[in-house]
C-alpha cells in the first residue's frame, strides 16, 4: 500500500483484538487486487432508539489506480452484527468479491451468458434485498426494481432474472431489474454451464 492503514473508531471504545484481526484480513486483501494504493476503516456503533439493538457497523473505502471501492455498513445478516468478529467478517467478505470483479473487469476476464444473469435471493429486508449470481457476487435490488407480483411476493431462496445497472449504487452492483422465474428455468442454465 501507498498509504499507511487508517482505523477509526466512532462511538466504539478501541479493541486491541479487533484491529488485529482487521489488519490481518487488510493484509490478504492483495490476493484480490494486487495494487491497492491506500484503506481506510471505520468501526462504528451507531446510536438506536432503545427498540433497537447497537449493531456493529465497518465501513471499508479501498483505493486501486483510478477508482474507489466502498463496503459501507453491515453487509450480512443485521442480527449477526452485535457481535463485532462478524461484522468485520461480512464487511471484508464484501470487499474480496468486489475487489476480484474488479481485478476480472480490469483484465477482461468477465464472463459472457447467453441471456440475462440469474440468482437466488439470499436476503430480503424491509424496502431492499440481495440476489446471489453462481460466481457468488451479490447483487442488491430495491422494490421498485421487481417485477411481476412484485417485491412483497418475493421470498429468499427464489430464483430470479437480473438486469445489471451499469455503474454502482452504495450498497454495490445494484439490479434495475428483478424477475421471478421457476426453479426449473435456473437449474436448465446451471446444466448449460457445465
Amino acid at each position: 500500500m501507498d498509504t499507511p492503514l487508517e482505523i477509526a473508531w466512532h462511538d466504539v471504545e478501541k479493541s486491541e483484538q479487533l484491529e488485529t484481526r482487521i489488519r490481518a484480513r487488510v493484509d490478504k486483501l492483495h490476493r484480490y487486487f494486487s495494487h491497492i494504493t491506500s484503506c481506510h476503516i471505520v468501526v462504528e456503533r451507531p446510536h438506536r432508539s432503545q427498540h433497537h439493538g447497537k449493531e456493529f457497523h465497518l465501513r471499508i473505502e479501498v483505493r486501486v489506480p483510478e477508482h474507489e471501492i466502498v463496503i459501507s455498513g453491515d453487509p450480512g445478516d443485521r442480527r449477526d452484527h452485535f457481535d463485532p468478529n462478524l461484522a468485520v467478517r461480512d464487511a471484508f467478505d464484501a470487499m474480496e468479491r468486489r475487489l476480484e470483479a474488479h481485478s476480472q473487469k480490469i483484465r477482461g476476464n468477465i464472463k459472457t451468458l447467453s441471456g440475462p444473469p440469474q440468482a437466488i435471493v439470499v436476503r430480503k429486508f424491509d424496502g431492499y434485498g440481495f440476489a446471489r449470481m453462481s460466481d457468488g457476487q451479490e447483487i442488491y435490488f430495491a422494490p421498485n426494481a421487481v417485477l411481476n407480483e412484485g417485491f412483497d411476493a418475493l421470498s429468499v431462496g427464489a430464483p430470479v432474472e437480473l438486469t445489471v445497472a451499469e455503474g454502482e449504487g452504495a450498497m454495490g452492483p445494484q439490479a434495475s431489474m428483478v424477475r421471478p422465474i421457476s426453479a426449473v428455468s435456473l437449474e436448465a442454465e446451471r446444466r448449460e454451464e457445465v
